[in-house]
């Protein structure tokens, strides 16, 4: 099973995507964000559009990933990435289901003025325009797709051992 946690930037992601999988036996984290690297590295570069999740490769990459780590580890991966483009989203949840594994696909969701005070106070990665500029796509992403398409996990007002805790629940079921 692949458990997906998507939002934007700030939302809390990898923070709780470590504590979900110390909750869930038998899981592991996969960032995707790393195939995401890995194109990047290639030398001379492929031509930017801007965003590694762009990249024709960067989807069934991320599939053909997924699958054969859980065809030799079993479990649980926990998968903190944020998928704002609908049709990208379409793309990996096929090629996963195509593969015959389950996703719960979770959002978590922060209110915008939240986000912006997370991003800019990130004592991590620091203030980050790149971030701060993701915050208007994942509104509109929440607002015609994203939303209906995952059990939102309000982490506004939530801890993200909180918001860890009910996923893990969720999933547990």
């Amino acid at each position: 099973m692949i458990v997906w946690l998507n939002g934007t930037h700030g939302a809390g992601k990898t923070t709780t995507g470590a504590l979900v999988q110390r909750l869930l036996p038998d899981s592991r984290v996969f960032d995707a964000e790393k195939v995401g690297e890995t194109l990047m590295d290639i030398t001379p570069g492929l031509p930017w559009t801007g965003n590694f999740q762009h990249w024709p490769p960067w989807r069934p990459l991320v599939v053909e990933t997924a699958h054969h780590v859980l065809d030799y580890t079993g479990g649980t991966l926990v998968m903190p990435m944020t998928v704002l483009v609908e049709r990208y989203w379409r793309e990996i949840s096929t090629g996963l289901a195509h593969h015959g594994i389950p996703v719960r696909h979770f959002v978590l969701h922060a209110d915008r003025g939240t986000l912006v005070g997370r991003i800019n106070g990130d004592t991590v990665t620091g203030p980050s325009s790149f971030r701060l500029r993701h915050l208007e796509p994942y509104a509109e992403a929440a607002r015609t797709w994203l939303h209906a398409e995952a059990e939102v996990v309000d982490t506004t007002h939530l801890t993200p051992g909180r918001a860890a805790r009910r996923i893990a629940e969720a999933v547990k079921g």
